[in-house]
């Protein structure tokens, strides 16, 4: 059974038919410790646009992100505000062993977190091995995709951060290009605004890459947030990443 966000209610769906069970936290639990986070779970469901936590506010829950998108930002001293990461599906939100949130965390698109009570998720985290062991797993990957930002912000074109941006969001969605045809589609759930501040552009800047991508046959565009990539092997020479480097292992 295929979920979507449209047909998702709390009511709905079991961990067994969850859209993101391989991939969140849960994914090495077995039967009996998915009961037990069975038990504590809770849906919420946020608006776009709406705030998920303030920085400084204290985090009373912990979760992962079932449907949507939703975007970590810090704002300075004098009210600018930087996009420092997102969180797509499967996404952890909140620290274990942290009271307080260290960002602002707003919802993009619509978004529905699978909420666990912090305090009771901290237990459960000391006494499930499997459920450490994820934890620890994501947190790594979560420092690979900050460096990969990093360098993404620092080095690279506007053309090289559009095509590094839709590729990113295509490994992130497990979206493997197809061994025959090296094709890959997905939808783009980011809007071009969004887009311009996470990648440090301006939103000109962005509609003017993304149409240059499409004129010269690298992406397709259908109903302009659902990309076709015909050859996604050409993407990747477009990120301006090494080669060798092994992107998609």
């Amino acid at each position: 059974m295929k979920i979507i966000a449209s047909q998702f209610t709390p009511a709905s769906i079991d961990c067994n038919e969850c859209p993101i069970k391989h991939r969140a936290v849960c994914a090495y639990c077995e039967k009996s410790e998915m009961a037990l986070l069975e038990a504590m779970k809770s849906y919420k469901t946020y608006a776009a646009g709406d705030p998920i936590i303030f920085a400084g506010d204290k985090m009373a829950f912990v979760g992962s992100v079932v449907f949507g998108v939703a975007r970590l930002s810090q704002t300075m001293e004098d009210g600018r505000k930087q996009m420092v990461g997102l969180l797509l599906p499967s996404d952890f939100v909140g620290r274990p062993g942290r009271a307080y949130s260290a960002f602002d965390v707003e919802a993009t698109t619509e978004v529905t977190l699978c909420r666990f009570e912090r305090k009771p998720f901290e237990k459960l985290l000391r006494d499930i091995p499997n459920l450490r062991e994820r934890m620890l797993e994501m947190a790594l990957d979560e420092l690979d995709a900050a460096r990969e930002w990093m360098l993404l912000l620092g080095r690279k074109t506007a053309r090289e951060k559009i095509a590094s941006l839709l590729t990113i969001i295509a490994r992130r969605q497990n979206i493997l290009p197809d061994a025959a045809k090296n094709e890959v589609s997905f939808d783009l759930s980011l809007t071009r605004e969004a887009m311009s501040e996470y990648l440090g552009l301006t939103l000109e800047t962005v509609s003017r890459q993304i149409n240059a991508l499409r004129k010269d046959g690298v992406i397709k565009l259908e109903k302009k947030r659902h990309v076709i990539v015909n050859d996604f092997a050409r993407l990747l020479e477009e990120t301006g990443d090494d080669a060798d480097g092994g992107f998609l292992a």
